[in-house]
Formats: C-alpha cells, structure tokens, sequence
C-alpha cells in the first residue's frame, strides 16, 4: 500500500532566522503525522536543515543535482556533496528548471540518473503548459518526459523514486488542476509506467503539485492516483504546510 508524502519546495526563498522558526513548528508537530513529509531547500540552507531536522521525521532535499559526480563544473553541486548533509530527496526536472534553465528531457534523465547512482530519491517533475493544455497534448508531453527517464535508467528504478505531476500553468498562478483533472493525468502517468512494469506501477508514489492549499489539500489528496503534494508557497508558511499534511 502506498503512503502519502507532503514535500515542501522552498524555490529561492529563505533566511536563516525565518527558516528556524518554520523549520522548528515543523518538526515539532511531524511526531503527530500520519503520513510523510519533507522540504527540499535551497543548497545554503543544507546545513541549517540537517542541525534542526536530525533526528525528526521530516526529510530534506535539495531542488538540483548535476548530472556530474565531480569535476571542472563552476557553481554546479554533485550528488555526493549532498549525502554530507544527509538529505534524502532532490527534485529533478522541475518546471522552472526546464522553462527558465533550458534543461531538456536528456539532461533531466542524467541527473535522475546521477541522484539514483548516489543514494538520493530523486523526486522526477513532470507536467504541461497551458499552451500544451489546451493544444489537447498533455497526455503526449507528459509520457514523453517520463519515458525519457525509462529509457535511460529502466522503469524498475522508479522504485526508488517519486514522481510528481505539475501542470506548469496551475504553479503560483493560484489556478489548480481540479481533483478530476488531476487525478487523470496520474491515472495515465501509472498506467504508462504498468505498461512497462505493474508492480513498480502500483508501488511508485505520484504527488500533485500545482497551487495546493489547505482548503483543496484534502479533496485531491482523496483521489486514487494523487499520493500526497509537491508543495511551494504555502511551505513557506508554517500553518499552511502543516494543514495540508494533515490532510494527507
């Protein structure tokens, strides 16, 4: 049976006196949770996280990897240098990323590829823009972003993955997919995946992400496909993050 898993995006946020306190009511109340949570954070805020969360039952990661395990690479971070500060997750392929960096479905794979080889649980993005939404090419642009990452490493490594659905235009824009139309799109993600594997399909966790807020946590989350939220804004907010892990 899958559990559900509440990961908190931070994007370029944070400062070391705001980060203590949410990161503290954060901690503080994970011992009551029923299910999974983590913050993937900027690569400055590593350290802080680890000194406060060890020893808790958050998780943390970071929200890139290089593709690279070492070597002449100025301002990139390599798996291995983030296993020092003990995280668990790394988001790769994020939209932004994607959109703003240019990082192609070859490129997303290698990093998941290198996240996998380190011992990290990649958390593998993918999604549509509006524009692919309403050309009617969500289905061929997600399968296509996922298949990329299969082809590279198999579909057995998912088991030791996360994906999560983003519909790009759905991302602080305050519009959200509703629970339907999510629930489509990751009915369709597993089923491509069962085209490959059933059991990795039944076992593999896929968050929504994409304007998730208290007041809607709940209703997606009740969805059969929708196994928790990749969170950004209101992880940023310590009651809001809270509220929608305890709606997971």
């Amino acid at each position: 049976m899958r559990t559900k898993l509440v990961a908190g995006n931070w994007k370029m946020h944070g400062n070391l006196a705001a980060n203590l306190a949410l990161l503290t009511r954060i901690k503080d109340a994970a011992a009551g949770f029923g299910s999974a949570c983590a913050v993937c954070v900027p690569f400055p805020y590593l350290a802080q996280v680890q000194a406060v969360l060890s020893g808790s039952r958050v998780g943390w990661g970071a929200q890139n990897v290089s593709e690279h395990a070492q070597g002449a690479y100025t301002g990139e971070v390599s798996a291995a240098m983030l296993l020092e500060f003990s995280c668990r997750y790394v988001l790769v392929g994020h939209s932004e990323r994607r959109a703003l960096y240019g990082e192609s479905d070859t490129l997303v794979a290698a990093k998941f590829a290198a996240a996998r080889q380190a011992g990290l649980t990649p958390i593998l993005c993918v999604g549509e823009t509006l524009a692919e939404r309403e050309a009617g090419i969500t289905g061929p642009v997600v399968t296509r972003q996922l298949d990329a990452v299969i082809a590279n490493s198999g579909v057995a490594a998912l088991k030791s993955a996360v994906l999560a659905y983003e519909p790009v235009w759905a991302i602080g824009t305050g519009k959200t997919a509703s629970p339907q139309q999510a629930q489509e799109v990751h009915a369709l993600i597993r089923a491509r995946v069962a085209g490959s594997d059933a059991q990795v399909a039944r076992d593999v966790q896929i968050l929504y992400g994409g304007s998730v807020k208290p007041g809607n946590a709940r209703e997606l989350f009740a969805m059969p496909d929708i196994d928790g939220g990749l969170i950004g804004g209101a992880s940023l907010v310590a009651e809001d993050f809270l509220a929608i892990c305890q709606a997971a």
